[in-house]
């Protein structure tokens, strides 16, 4: 359902339902929820990469389960409240970098699930399907924030109305992706993105994912000044004092994440 393994202060969070084309039901929400808040509250962990197993990376919510809520009468049963919610606003204001490396479809909500990370390695067979209109739903797991932050206003528009699969060449093009890798390479490829971030400057990627977040809807001199305080606190760092030292000798930083 979910595997949970670590290496190179890399927590690999994978979903593992491969028969099911790592759909997700409630069960899996919940675990997966779990796994990304023991990633976070981790010291070890300085940074997050998610992925799929078999030829997907999510096909979205289990729709088997969402039929029978629907003919339960339960309609979404608060799953978007509840759980992708959380989900989605853990990944994205996690303290630590994220990587999605995204092996074959991401659909639905497992396409927003990709979008809500920092960086995204997509394998030349994944296919990113917005396929929330296709079944008369608005989007939802951040979608409508994460998209047009990616790719824009326009573009997000008609990517989420027209709803027309959107594969790894198209996605590097617009931006939805960070690179693109062979199908057996991926998970290599955005593991060593994943492990070059974890042996990074912790607390200053936590930092810039602040900064950016805030800046994309505050005006500058607001921009300005949280900008100024997150540098108050990224100066009285070990890492930073440590840097500084390394640059003024000529040597390469290593940073601790503290």
């Amino acid at each position: 359902m979910i595997r949970y393994e670590m290496a190179e202060a890399v927590a690999t969070v994978t979903l593992d339902r491969p028969e099911a084309m790592n759909s997700l039901t409630v069960e899996v929400k919940r675990a997966l929820l779990g796994a990304l808040r023991r990633a976070a509250g981790d010291r070890a962990v300085r940074a997050v990469l998610l992925t799929g197993s078999g030829r997907a990376f999510c096909a979205g919510q289990d729709l088997r389960e969402h039929a029978a809520n629907l003919e339960a009468g339960r309609g979404l049963d608060n799953t978007v409240r509840e759980h992708y919610n959380p989900i989605v606003e853990l990944i994205a204001t996690m303290p630590k970098p994220v990587v999605a490396a995204v092996n074959g479809v991401a659909a639905g909500a497992g396409a927003s699930l990709a979008f809500a990370c920092d960086l995204r390695v997509a394998s030349e067979r994944a296919t990113f399907v917005p396929a929330f209109a296709g079944i008369g739903l608005a989007p939802d797991s951040g979608a409508s924030w994460t998209l047009q932050r990616l790719i824009g206003r326009g573009r997000a528009a008609e990517v989420m109305l027209l709803g027309e699969p959107i594969d790894a060449a198209r996605a590097l093009e617009l931006g939805l992706v960070t690179r693109v890798a062979p199908a057996d390479d991926v998970l290599k490829t955005a593991h060593e993105l994943a492990a070059r971030l974890a042996s990074g400057p912790t607390l200053a990627y936590a930092a810039t994912k602040r900064a950016l977040d805030h800046a994309a809807t505050h005006p500058l001199p607001d921009a300005l000044a949280l900008e100024a305080d997150l540098q108050d606190e990224c100066v009285a760092t070990r890492d930073h004092r440590a840097a500084t030292g390394a640059f003024l000798a000529k040597e390469l930083p290593t940073f601790i994440g503290e």
